[in-house]
């Protein structure tokens, strides 16, 4: 018998859409070789591995070239397959171990709620180089642990954007985050994801940027609580809401794809 691997769009209530994550549940952890081969073999912008402690899950994340400390869309995935595929009743909280620390994950009517850290930002530099990649006009330039968060004049101008995938993988960050005010629509802030430096040109719906985005937004609209937008050409929806130190990511997630790895 091989290891089942489940594949999910998360972020969704329906299929093709939101971000794909390829789901891993493994007897006894792998090694890292092994499950980065497996990453490649799989192509999302995450797979995610997890493998069962006395009160809990090891949670691993990997792209196509490396392993990542945080990534909401698989974390939210691996919520899903645990309890749709019974390996955690539906009413118990799944906890995660992983490089980010703990996190939680609990069903809340129809919807998956995720306990993540909040990721602060501050004023940089905008390099002239940023400014070439993405090609629009820059309100400001914050960074964080995820790279660059980018604020825009508009919905539209975020929805727009074509970046250089090629000069963005020159900056000394990991990831650009782009984002404005949802002034075109009923959500409350967009945004967009680019990440060519670890193997993602655009990644469809990114849990971890909204750790970013909301106490971002927080601070600028005076609001805890958020209905959010990634304008991916998949899209999907986020919740969020800020508690102290802790952002609060509700989304959901549908199967779309269950497999058996035979090596």
């Amino acid at each position: 018998m091989g290891l089942s691997i489940v594949q999910v769009d998360a972020f969704t209530s329906k299929p093709f859409a939101g971000n794909p994550a390829a789901v891993c549940i493994m007897p006894t952890p792998q090694t890292d070789g092994w499950m980065q081969q497996v990453a490649q073999e799989m192509n999302l912008s995450e797979t995610a591995f997890v493998s069962k402690q006395e009160d809990g899950f090891e949670l691993r994340w990997f792209t196509p070239k490396v392993e990542v400390d945080l990534c909401g869309h698989a974390t939210l995935a691996s919520a899903h397959v645990l309890w749709s595929e019974g390996h955690l009743p539906i009413d118990q909280e799944a906890r995660f171990y992983t490089r980010s620390g703990l996190l939680t994950a609990k069903h809340q009517a129809g919807w998956i709620e995720l306990n993540f850290p909040a990721t602060p930002s501050q004023d940089a530099r905008i390099l002239p180089t940023l400014i070439k990649a993405l090609n629009v006009p820059i309100r400001e330039v914050y960074i964080n642990s995820l790279g660059y968060l980018v604020e825009v004049d508009s919905e539209a101008c975020v929805r727009q954007v074509q970046p250089n995938f090629s000069l963005l993988s020159e900056l000394p960050v990991h990831g650009v985050i782009v984002t404005s005010v949802g002034d075109q629509s009923d959500y409350d802030f967009v945004s967009r994801f680019f990440a060519p430096a670890i193997g993602v040109n655009e990644d469809p719906v990114t849990g971890s940027a909204h750790c970013c985005l909301g106490p971002f937004w927080r601070d600028r609209l005076n609001q805890t609580e958020f209905l959010a937008y990634q304008a991916s050409p998949r899209g999907g929806i986020i919740k969020v809401r800020c508690e102290g130190d802790r952002v609060i990511l509700a989304g959901q997630a549908i199967t779309v794809l269950r497999g058996e790895l035979l090596t």
